[in-house]
């Protein structure tokens, strides 16, 4: 297990592969995310096409260590994602980032970090009174009966038919929901995202950029508020996928390997 000290009490969980004179790939998860789903199919994919990838836990994820005193808000994530990068320095990194990691992502580097393009998974969207209610929503519901009850009642918006198919027996197993711990990484990663300001300058993000959404997600997906983001952002492609939601790495690791590594060959 690699870490990347940041002081005594706190640490990242990462796994680099490098390439001399070829792009990184850089994966930002989700808040419920972690290495092992890029490093399943997508980051192997890329690696086999001849790329270096790099993937990471933020603090308040597995493997990662969070002191007491810290408050795993945006702005400490996109630090840590700064510091990341300055430290082991990728060959030209293309960040890709799934849901609020795309916004990591994009913040990133809007702060001054090196990258040669940027791709966003599901990222895009406006925080209206909707998503503000179901963002402070599943706050509640952890603090009702944890993750597993949090994903019995959203998987099924966020993920696609043949998903629900494949994964439902893990799921909705009934008794012994319990609180999450209030002192978790986990938690304290989930209360605070709730307070993140999704409003960036997407004119300023001068390097090519590729959005990919799930139609399938029935929770963040907004063509309407896609299009008009889309439209700030200089150099934009964009695929709509309607075999899928808002999981990619998960629900279709293969199909999303394929058009990182197209788009990162294309650069």
């Amino acid at each position: 297990m690699t870490k990347l000290a940041l002081d005594s009490t706190n640490s990242l969980h990462y796994e680099y592969h490098a390439v001399d004179n070829k792009p990184t790939v850089v994966f930002v998860n989700a808040l419920t995310g972690s290495t092992d789903h890029w490093e399943q199919v997508v980051a192997p994919a890329c690696r086999n096409a001849g790329f270096g990838t790099l993937s990471y836990n933020m603090r308040g994820q597995v493997n990662t260590e969070l002191s007491s005193d810290k408050t795993p808000d945006c702005e400490l994530i996109v630090e840590d994602l700064q510091h990341l990068l300055k430290e082991l320095k990728p060959v030209q990194p293309v960040l890709c980032g799934l849901s609020i990691g795309g916004l990591f992502a994009a913040k990133a580097v809007l702060a001054g970090s090196d990258a040669k393009a940027l791709i966003l998974l599901n990222t895009l969207r406006e925080i209206g009174p909707r998503l503000q209610w179901l963002n402070e929503g599943m706050v509640h519901v952890l603090d009702t009966g944890g993750f597993p009850l949090m994903l019995d009642m959203y998987l099924p918006l966020l993920t696609s038919e043949s998903f629900h198919g494949a994964r439902r027996a893990d799921h909705l197993k009934g008794a012994g929901y319990t609180a999450e711990d209030k002192q978790s990484g986990a938690y304290r990663l989930m209360h605070a995202a709730v307070k993140t300001d999704w409003d960036i300058e997407y004119e300023k993000l001068d390097l090519p950029v590729l959005g990919i959404f799930g139609l399938q997600d029935r929770v963040f997906y907004d063509a309407a508020v896609i299009n008009k983001l889309a439209k700030r952002i200089p150099d934009y492609r964009q695929l709509d996928w309607d075999n899928a939601g808002h999981l990619l790495p998960l629900e279709v690791p293969e199909q999303l390997a394929e058009a990182v590594v197209d788009f990162v060959s294309s650069l």
